[in-house]
């Protein structure tokens, strides 16, 4: 089962998601933008300063993903971790916005996560309301509404200014979230909350398959 990790200048996250994706079952590849990415079942955009941030975090990015819009409005599947989520919110995938910290510093820390909604590809093997551990690290992860979304994950207490403390939200087959769970995968990272997110759409496609 193919997965791409899109590697964007700046990118730091990839290898990581890369390895999280082989541990939960995933044959993963490094991609870019600009290759055809028809044969895979998902593809992750990964943390990190694409471009430098320059303009805005994600702006430069999501100018160059045309590949991408056409994997996703396919019904590809489609991680947006951090960076990623940015890139996705400024490509008009997902509703809202991302702005700075509200203590204008960037944050690096873990954090509690409540799942709201274990109804999606991504999370069935969360339970609802369940408590995870997840590492953030971003300066401009404060979450604004422009119209509400369906969210998947709050931070249990207000840790950067977002609205209704959301953390990740979903449309569809596109989910986007500041967190971090390819750095929780494994009990000797601190945590390995994350990994039940990259095994549940692995379990959630493979039975789609059969």
């Amino acid at each position: 089962m193919k997965a791409g990790v899109i590697v964007y200048p700046g990118s730091n996250c990839d290898r990581d998601a890369f390895y999280a994706l082989k541990l939960a079952g995933f044959k993963p590849y490094f991609v870019s933008t600009k290759d055809n990415l028809d044969d895979f079942e998902l593809v992750i955009l990964p943390g990190g300063f694409s471009y430098g941030d320059y303009l805005r975090p994600g702006a430069v990015s999501a100018k160059e993903s045309s590949n991408l819009k056409k994997f996703a409005e396919n019904g590809g599947f489609v991680l947006g971790i951090c960076n990623g989520f940015q890139i996705l919110v400024e490509m008009g995938l997902l509703p809202g916005g991302l702005l700075q910290n509200k203590n204008g510093k960037f944050i690096c820390e873990t954090v509690e996560l409540e799942v709201v909604n274990n109804e999606t590809p991504f999370t069935l093997m969360y339970k609802k309301g369940e408590v995870i551990k997840l590492p953030i690290a971003h300066g401009f992860g404060r979450y604004v509404i422009d119209k509400q979304p369906n969210v998947v994950f709050k931070y249990k207490e207000d840790v950067n200014g977002s609205d209704q403390n959301i953390a990740g939200i979903i449309n569809g087959n596109i989910l986007g979230m500041m967190p971090h769970p390819e750095r929780a995968v494994e009990k000797i990272m601190g945590s390995d909350d994350g990994i039940k997110l990259f095994k549940s759409l692995y379990e959630y496609i493979r039975g789609g398959k059969k």
